[in-house]
């Protein structure tokens, strides 16, 4: 019995030291999966919660990108374009709330997965819409841009993985960018066709790409 009790006590600190490995993994996991400037998901972690997410028929896509951003850049520096994107993150996060996930893709590239429980994604994003476009807390007033809105419904689009669903949303955002409408409903109207996921214009799309009509 003693000899047994010895072997314990000697066992925990072992024990207890892989514990603490266990959790600083962890932590760097999970660090390594978060965008250090906006806090977001990046697009691993991102693509890991959205694809849980999109087993619930009401799940809506959405892809955010800010308008001018190149030039809110140029004019007022970086540090000034920064701060925008941290505000669009914040902004985007708080709007999904914690059913939903948010992603930062890359540049001024944001992503969303969200759960529209009353059919009502039309409204909210247009409310979205409106929140991004306030000016950053703290920074000069002048340093404010729109932010165009693509989405799309995962049941309108059955066949589609997060991938498909993603470039359905992309080129929905391409639409209300060019139209200057703020936001567009993949599924309506006509859309620019892709290749391998690339709307046209963007790197490993054709310069070709037809125009295509997209059922409603």
């Amino acid at each position: 019995m003693n000899t047994l009790v010895t072997v314990l006590l000697s066992a925990l600190p072992l024990a207890a030291g892989w514990a603490a490995h266990v959790r600083w993994l962890t932590r760097c996991l999970n660090t390594a999966r978060r965008d250090p400037l906006t806090g977001l998901r990046t697009r691993d972690g991102f693509t890991r919660r959205a694809t849980v997410l999109l087993k619930d028929p009401r799940a809506v896509v959405v892809l955010a990108d800010v308008d001018k951003f190149k030039q809110i850049n140029d004019t007022y520096g970086h540090a000034a374009g920064d701060a925008l994107l941290k505000a669009t993150a914040d902004r985007l996060a708080h709007h999904v709330g914690p059913r939903g996930v948010a992603g930062r893709l890359g540049g001024d590239e944001f992503a969303a997965v969200l759960i529209d429980d009353h059919g009502t994604a039309a409204d909210m994003l247009a409310v979205l819409h409106g929140v991004l476009a306030r000016p950053v807390d703290g920074q000069d007033p002048a340093v404010r841009t729109t932010v165009s809105l693509g989405w799309v419904r995962a049941a309108d689009f059955p066949g589609d993985d997060l991938s498909g669903l993603l470039r359905q949303a992309d080129e929905a955002m391409y639409a209300a960018k060019q139209a200057r409408t703020g936001t567009r409903r993949a599924g309506l109207g006509r859309l620019i066709a892709t290749l391998a996921g690339r709307r046209a214009g963007r790197t490993g799309a054709r310069t070709d790409a037809p125009v295509v009509g997209v059922a409603a």
